[in-house]
């Protein structure tokens, strides 16, 4: 065993504090980060301008009043000149601070200026918040000119539940992954519009240098053109509700090519997903492809076991609406529940996804009604 009073045990443990306080300082910095985007760097360069003047305001400012302090003090015989009303001063300190901030508001307001022109934008994608993931709509995908199905996606949080319940170790991009990121084109101007489903929520990235709140009945707008591809994180930045936190965001920035493999194989996946929904799904796959939609979308609310919150959201394990008749169950999860956190999943959902959950439901934990829900019924009831 060590002597913990030992010379060699104190140099060790000294080293050991050391190299954990090199491995903290690599990961902080002190001035804003400069991100990828031109916006990014304009909001950079605009943030040290306004630092070096306000340093530079600083050194006149106290080195003015220290001169005066020293040079002028009591003890060396120094007499306070008496004037009153002075116009040269009055002029002075007026014309000065006015040239400051008219330095300070010239490019503050290009910038600003760029911020919120999103005209001429390549690609077009509406961003909608829900409680508790981001829905994706390329209105201009920037490849086809409206051929094959219209891209729409959700992405939502893939942390596993084991890490977040500290059943294993916390992974390299903890709280911070998404199973389908949205994916843009490096080098064209990506116009967002922002917009939320259900309360206010705010789209941030920092690397992108913008952040815009999504809210309820409104699209903000902003726009982005990413330098180099990568993988870039952020979060909501709106106390949104319980899952606030589990609530992440994930571009990734493509190369042409592959941008534009992307977006082909995105629409051959959709295509192939409404060709599934006009065929007849066993109980095996819908209840397997049900499990999947119901974790992404449902156990945040109404828990992996089916047994909700009490007072805040309701069990489905040995629910009325779910062991009830079968069309009232399809109508709540298509129109949701007016005036509770209960929305309507239409327009998030597939007819195919929609049908394989409400079979998972209605067949798991201690319900078991039997019903099999095909996706062709599912549109009929839309």
């Amino acid at each position: 065993m060590f002597d913990l009073r030992s010379r060699g045990c104190r140099v060790a443990g000294a080293a050991a504090l050391l190299a954990a306080a090199a491995t903290a300082r690599a990961d902080y910095a002190l001035n804003m980060h400069q991100g990828v985007t031109p916006i990014s760097h304009e909001v950079y360069h605009l943030h040290m301008l306004i630092l070096y003047i306000c340093c530079a305001i600083g050194v006149v400012v106290f080195g003015t009043m220290f001169y005066s302090i020293i040079n002028h003090r009591k003890s060396k015989g120094a007499v306070a000149a008496q004037f009153h009303e002075s116009t040269t001063v009055e002029i002075i300190w007026t014309i000065i601070p006015f040239v400051i901030l008219i330095s300070m508001a010239i490019p503050a307001t290009k910038t600003l200026l760029a911020m919120e022109d999103t005209r001429n934008a390549d690609v077009t994608i509406k961003v909608t918040g829900y409680q508790w993931k981001w829905g994706y709509d390329y209105l201009n995908d920037g490849v086809s000119s409206g051929a094959g199905p219209h891209i729409h996606f959700l992405s939502t949080l893939s942390t596993p539940k084991e890490e977040i319940y500290n059943h294993r170790a916390k992974g390299e991009n903890y709280l911070l992954e998404v199973d389908h990121p949205l994916v843009v084109p490096v080098g064209r101007k990506v116009r967002l519009e922002i917009t939320a489903a259900d309360v206010i929520h705010s789209w941030w990235v920092p690397d992108l240098g913008m952040k815009k709140d999504a809210i309820p009945g409104y699209v903000n707008q902003m726009w982005l053109q990413v330098d180099k591809p990568g993988t870039y994180r952020g979060q909501c930045a709106e106390l949104c509700g319980k899952d606030h936190g589990f609530m992440p965001i994930v571009v990734v920035a493509k190369n042409e090519a592959d941008y534009e493999r992307w977006v082909h194989d995105r629409k051959r996946a959709l295509a192939g997903d409404a060709a599934a929904a006009s065929k007849t799904w066993t109980r095996q796959a819908l209840m397997a492809k049900g499990a999947k939609v119901y974790q992404a979308n449902c156990a945040a609310c109404h828990q992996a076991n089916g047994g909700g919150l009490p007072g805040t959201f309701p069990a489905l394990n040995g629910s009325k609406v779910v062991n009830g008749p079968l069309a009232q169950h399809l109508q709540v999860v298509l129109k949701g529940r007016p005036g509770t956190a209960m929305q309507s999943f239409a327009g998030q959902l597939s007819d195919t996804e929609i049908a394989a959950v409400i079979t998972y439901e209605r067949n798991s934990w201690d319900n078991h009604t039997g019903d099999l829900v095909q996706p062709a019924m599912v549109k009929a009831a839309r």
